[in-house]
């Protein structure tokens, strides 16, 4: 598995526990639980997916521990020497971090808003 794929399947993992478990939570807590079930209603998969949702949680959290592993091992890694490949390289590797640290920002939202605002509620 290459840094690009890793990541994206991270971004991917992290947005469905977005939308399983942490979008109910949001528009319930904004008021807007009617919202939220005329787009259940809409796509009826959610409720299914919710009900998964720890499994959906653990999913998420393997592939972004994957992915952090296989970003840092590729950090250090040398370019090739040719500099407009260098340059792609780079731009790539640039791109998979901030890839990585927004499946990171995704997955701790849903974490914040699933499991730690309740219990202070």
């Amino acid at each position: 598995m290459n840094d690009k794929s890793a990541n994206l399947l991270s971004l991917f993992a992290s947005t469905s526990t977005l939308i399983c478990c942490a979008l109910p939570a949001f528009f319930v807590a904004i008021g807007a639980g009617a919202t939220f079930v005329s787009i259940v209603s809409a796509f009826p998969f959610l409720i299914v997916v919710s009900q998964h949702k720890i499994y959906v949680i653990l999913f998420a959290l393997i592939m972004i521990g994957i992915a952090g592993y296989i970003n840092y091992k590729t950090y250090n890694m040398p370019c090739p020497l040719d500099s407009e490949i260098a340059k792609l390289c780079l731009r790539t590797r640039k791109r998979s971090r901030i890839i990585y640290y927004l499946s990171v920002a995704l997955f701790s939202f849903t974490i914040i808003l699933n499991y730690i605002i309740p219990r202070f509620i």
